[in-house]
């Protein structure tokens, strides 16, 4: 019962044709650069409207964050940082 309603509402994982151990990898080359096995499909490119707001959050994130801290929290948090950097290990 529970497995046909796991298989029936799960999402679908993507699915990398590409192995991810070395060895099985490299024989998957070898399996394609020799007309053995198909080639694999490039990876889709990146929607250009989607990267450039990421990275428009990504370049005013740290700065808005340092705003909207008090000078007291933002030496706090330099301080845990800077003990930590000096740490022992």
């Amino acid at each position: 019962m529970l497995g046909s309603y796991l298989e029936l509402n799960m999402p679908e994982r993507s699915k990398n044709s590409r192995p991810r151990d070395p060895n099985e990898l490299a024989h998957r080359v070898f399996l394609e650069s020799i007309g053995e096995a198909e080639k694999t499909a490039p990876p889709k490119p990146k929607n250009p409207n989607a990267v450039a707001l990421g990275r428009l959050g990504g370049l005013k994130g740290g700065a808005a964050r340092a705003a909207a801290l008090s000078p007291k929290k933002r030496s706090q948090i330099a301080a845990k940082a800077a003990a930590k950097r000096w740490e022992k290990k």
